[in-house]
């Protein structure tokens, strides 16, 4: 029997190495991006749909009546700065909101408390200011105007039932949010009622709290307009109204715009009030 020559072992061939890609910083999920790219990003987000209106009006396909260029609306609001009292407008609409939104908060912050701590008070108020968020703020302009009158607390009104009862349950179901691992401890601690609410829930719901504040401001600068309604004869939201009147296109862009600018404004204030009031949320 012939001997069968040996055979050579073939080497196995090497795996292949597993190249792992890191994601993009900009596409994961919560991750954070350079300060620089973010401002990149905003600002690209503010001013491409400059550039596109510009582009549009330049075009010259529509009626300067229906869409005005960025620069006739910047020349009617410099206009409006200096002969027709933008300021005095900017300085008693800001009041009215403010007046209006403070009121709500004083009311809403500590009824939205006991709503959220107390189930015998979220089933006595919740469903009676459910079905009342859901009216619309402008319907109540007859009522106000009657019950109230047509002066400032008029318009300060309408803005405060815009924002109150929304506010009342934002705040209630941040109180909710609250741990009960958290409530449970304080009252093994033997935590009174009081105390509960003063130095667990209160200070533990602070953070939501604000940013509630916060989306609530920007929905009363929204009712501005709806307030000014009211036998208004100053404010940027009855200037609005009057251009309206007299096809002002520009005069209604401007007006847009520096509402828009106001709240953005009042929003950045209650980013950086949020920031400096509770930085360990900030830390990365």
């Amino acid at each position: 029997m012939s001997q069968l020559p040996p055979t050579t072992a073939v080497p196995a061939a090497p795996a292949p190495k597993l190249v792992h890609r890191r994601p993009s910083r900009l596409w994961t999920v919560r991750g954070p991006i350079a300060q620089r790219t973010y401002w990149v990003l905003a600002l690209t987000g503010l001013f491409t749909p400059l550039v596109l209106w510009a582009a549009l009006a330049a075009w010259g396909g529509l009626d300067p009546v229906f869409l005005p260029s960025p620069l006739k609306v910047l020349e009617r609001g410099w206009t409006w700065a200096i002969d027709t009292g933008l300021l005095e407008d900017m300085g008693i609409s800001t009041y009215r909101v403010v007046a209006g939104f403070a009121l709500s908060a004083v009311i809403a912050l500590p009824l939205g408390l006991l709503i959220g701590s107390f189930r015998a008070v979220q089933a006595l108020l919740e469903p009676l200011t459910d079905f009342i968020r859901y009216m619309p703020a402008v319907a109540f302009i007859p009522l106000v105007m009657l019950w109230v009158g047509i002066d400032e607390a008029s318009k300060i009104a309408i803005i405060f039932i815009g924002t109150f009862f929304q506010m009342v349950l934002m705040v209630a179901e941040d109180v909710r949010r609250v741990p009960s691992a958290q409530v449970e401890a304080a009252q093994t601690m033997g935590a009174t009622r009081a105390e509960l609410i003063e130095k667990v829930i209160f200070p533990s719901a602070k953070p939501a709290l604000l940013d509630t504040l916060r989306i609530t401001m920007g929905w009363a600068w929204t009712y501005l307009v709806v307030a000014e309604l009211v036998a208004a004869n100053s404010g940027l939201g009855y200037a609005v109204l009057r251009a309206q009147r007299f096809l002002q296109t520009d005069t209604i862009f401007a007006g847009i715009i520096v509402i828009g600018l106001i709240g953005l404004l009042t929003d950045q204030l209650f980013r950086w009030l949020h920031r400096r009031a509770f930085p360990w949320l900030y830390l990365k």
